[in-house]
């Protein structure tokens, strides 16, 4: 198998040739495909159940709201260092660093295309608004480590961490230019690039900081070589010394995220809720130490899992770019024609002007729910053929990139 083989897009899928291999590879399977299930719950509440308010506002949202965006924030930090280390395990299986860097540049520039194309499409049918999310910054990324694998591993697992630790200190460019906007597209919050001719573009995922976080995934890919134990003792300890980090500094209060916890007037649940509530965009240094302790601990706890529901979530784990790209059309869709239905609108709510929206809505957490369910339930099957298909077949073409 040659360089083509490399990854799912989001991830790349190792081959299965030995049975440590194997152990290795059903770990990370159960972690993506469990993060991508829990993703498709973010963008059905967006879709079904769009509010005026950000989850977040814990002077507005509701528990299980606040919790239903929460929960979701472990996806994209998984993705990215997961892309990381089997972009590691894939160049040690080939031992052709110069035809892994073809491929990642390769690969990198599918993905942007891809987002600005065709998932930008598929979230609004139309091309009113770009948006540059995490497929594109997992593209940025694999152009980045194109580059970045030529460097010694050490250096850059120190460079990545670094980074992560020190990025808080930057500053947000404003207002964005078309001047400055390499500066922002490094750092920025979510912000809005207009440049006429071009529709309007937002991004969500500034470059440093997830970058960082895939370098720093490469260069831990060495341990899924080590033996089953040491790999479990050293993924728990790591996450492990990640949330103990993130429970320290958070309780300091002093630096890692850029909005600090405080006691809440809606009564001590609001304030627990206050000390996990830590910035996605980008993410802050509390983010990761969370996000990432949580993902290593659940890494080194599943590698030998057996069962129904761990062969769900592999099937899943095995093609996550296809299940991300069917995903996103079928809950925008299918939110298009429930709105038709129920309000003779034929639009997508989550981009309406609140004064816009059909008279008689209302958020339903409970309708997002259903329609995350019956989203998840339909993409098992053609999820589980496409997972049989690339085992099968040697992929050609187009089909190389799902």
């Amino acid at each position: 198998m040659d360089s083509a083989t490399l990854s799912s897009s989001l991830t790349a899928s190792v081959p299965l040739s030995s049975a440590h291999t194997r152990s290795r590879i059903v770990s990370i399977d159960i972690l993506r495909g469990a993060v991508m299930i829990i993703m498709a719950l973010d963008h059905a509440r967006d879709f079904w159940s769009p509010t005026a308010f950000q989850p977040e506002d814990l002077s507005q949202a509701g528990v299980l709201l606040f919790v239903t965006r929460w929960i979701t924030h472990f996806c994209a930090p998984t993705f990215v260092f997961l892309s990381g280390v089997s972009i590691y395990l894939q160049q040690q299986r080939l031992r052709d660093r110069g035809a892994t860097s073809m491929y990642l540049l390769k690969r990198g520039l599918w993905l942007i295309i891809m987002e600005v194309v065709v998932l930008s499409f598929a979230m609004q049918f139309s091309f009113n608004l770009i948006f540059l999310m995490v497929i594109w910054v997992i593209g940025c990324g694999m152009i980045a480590m194109a580059a970045i694998l030529w460097v010694p591993r050490k250096v850059t697992l120190i460079a990545g961490l670094l980074i992560i630790v020190a990025h808080n200190l930057f500053v947000d460019v404003m207002p964005v230019t078309a001047e400055n906007a390499l500066l922002a597209f490094m750092h920025n919050s979510p912000f809005m690039l207009v440049m006429p001719p071009l529709p309007p573009i937002l991004v969500t995922y500034a470059w440093v900081p997830w970058i960082a976080v895939m370098a720093v995934g490469y260069a831990a890919g060495v341990v899924f070589e080590y033996d089953a134990s040491k790999r479990k003792r050293v993924l728990r300890t790591a996450g492990q010394i990640s949330l103990a980090l993130f429970v320290v500094l958070r309780g300091l209060n002093v630096y890692g995220d850029p909005s600090p916890w405080a006691i809440q007037e809606r009564g001590i649940v609001f304030t627990v809720l206050s000390f996990f509530n830590v910035t996605k965009y980008p993410p802050s240094v509390l983010f990761l130490l969370l996000t990432l302790g949580v993902a290593l601990i659940v890494l080194s706890v599943t590698e030998n899992v057996q069962g129904r529901l761990v062969n769900v979530l592999r099937t899943f784990g095995a093609v996550p770019f296809f299940y991300y790209l069917v995903h996103m059309p079928l809950l925008s869709g299918s939110s298009v024609v429930w709105a038709y239905l129920r309000f003779d609108t034929a639009a997508v709510l989550s981009f309406l002007p609140r004064d816009a929206m059909p008279q008689g809505y209302e958020p339903s957490l409970l309708r997002a729910y259903a329609a995350w369910l019956a989203v998840v339930v339909l993409l098992y099957f053609p999820c589980r053929w496409y997972a049989r298909y690339k085992r099968e077949h040697n992929q050609q073409g187009w089909l190389t990139y799902l």
